[in-house]
């Protein structure tokens, strides 16, 4: 059986997309309330309740074949305030890797190392950022490689991630059909690409361009995952559909009249956001709706987006409420038999915050897991 570290870990959907057939050594989060929707949901064996810079390699025990680190993305977000990895939160990536540092000098270090972030990684300082963590791994014995991966593949949110993926060259030996000579079209997008032309020669010559299959044609819809009775959310009164509606821009408006003559329910989702579109070019709130059967990306409710509201058009009838926090979780990959926060904030926050579990459960099978696979081949060669 694989064994992880899972740190950043949330309410542990990153566990939850790897299965049972891994076991989990050790678990850290900051955040009380997210490690106790992680507690109820994974008891609190391996749990650590504080900051992962008054870790120490004490803490961590045996040897994991995976690290696995969701670290906090609002510096690096386009919803933060883009202070990079010297940000409050992201920098919180440094005593990460310290701990990854200090596991190599005990011959502890992991097989394979995954940071899961948001696009803007790649960008953040111009993509010093990036390279600055390409340059850590390939400078600490790691091939290193990145994918972004949309888990509109899998579910039906857009929500583009950056997978960075780094295989300890010491422990394990790349199968060719998990390289790629160049960069594909469905897991390399051109941001990740230029981002790399600007790496270092030493992170170049460490790079891999993961080799990943395309996924299966995802079936599901945004309105499969709605709830005809929620619970933690009432509907809007008929006065508050009408303001919201008022907030629309005659774009957005004509998407509504639009759904209005489909023939049948339309589900959609709105996000309120500020534009320069007054009158006089000043800035006002808009409501903006999407009727494409996809949810907006889940942003916390704290971030610089508003949570995501519902709107169903059934032919005159138009009724709108806040994205429910069972839904948010479906959005997110999680089961029904996931237990959640019983406060509507907590509950939308955990599952903003996480990682799309499908996603991880895609990656695992066709990257992770093969290349563990091969690291115990390896071992058996040596043995023999």
């Amino acid at each position: 059986m694989n064994s992880f570290y899972e740190f950043f870990a949330g309410g542990g959907m990153a566990r939850a997309g790897l299965s049972n057939d891994w076991e989990c050594l050790f678990a850290n989060d900051f955040d009380p309330k997210k490690a106790a929707s992680y507690a109820l949901n994974w008891g609190r064996d391996h749990l650590h309740v504080g900051d992962v810079a008054e870790l120490t390699t004490d803490d961590l025990p045996g040897r994991p074949d995976l690290a696995w680190a969701s670290f906090p993305c609002q510096d690096l977000s386009l919803a933060g305030g883009g202070a990079g990895l010297k940000g409050d939160r992201s920098s919180t990536f440094w005593p990460f890797w310290k701990l990854m540092t200090r596991l190599e000098e005990e011959d502890r270090a992991p097989h394979l190392i995954v940071l899961e972030n948001v696009c803007g990684a790649l960008s953040s300082h111009g993509g010093k950022d990036f390279a600055a963590i390409c340059s850590a791994l390939s400078r600490g014995g790691y091939r290193v490689g990145a994918l972004v991966m949309n888990a509109v593949h899998f579910v039906p949110q857009s929500r583009p991630r950056l997978f960075i993926i780094a295989a300890r060259k010491a422990s394990v030996t790349l199968p060719d059909e998990l390289l790629a000579e160049s960069p594909g079209d469905t897991w390399h997008s051109s941001a990740l690409v230029g981002a790399f032309g600007k790496l270092s020669q030493r992170s170049q010559k460490s790079w891999a361009w993961w080799n990943l299959p395309s996924p299966v044609l995802r079936t599901s819809i945004f309105a499969d995952l709605v709830e005809d009775k929620p619970l933690g959310v009432k509907w809007h009164t008929a006065a508050d559909t009408k303001r919201l509606l008022g907030m629309m821009s005659p774009v957005n408006l004509a998407k509504v009249e639009t759904a209005k003559n489909a023939g049948r329910r339309m589900v959609g989702t709105i996000y309120r956001r500020t534009r320069a579109d007054g009158p006089n070019g000043e800035k006002m709130q808009r409501a903006e709706v999407r009727f494409d059967d996809v949810a907006g990306c889940l942003r916390t409710p704290s971030g610089g987006s508003s949570r995501q509201t519902i709107i169903v058009v059934d032919g005159k009838r138009v009724r709108s409420r806040l994205l429910s926090p069972r839904e948010a979780a479906r959005l997110m990959g999680l089961p029904d038999k996931y237990q959640l926060p019983k406060n509507y904030n907590e509950a939308y926050h955990l599952a903003g915050d996480g990682v799309v579990v499908p996603v991880v459960r895609f990656l695992a099978e066709h990257l992770l897991e093969p290349l563990l696979a091969a690291v115990r081949d390896e071992k058996k060669k040596a043995a023999a």
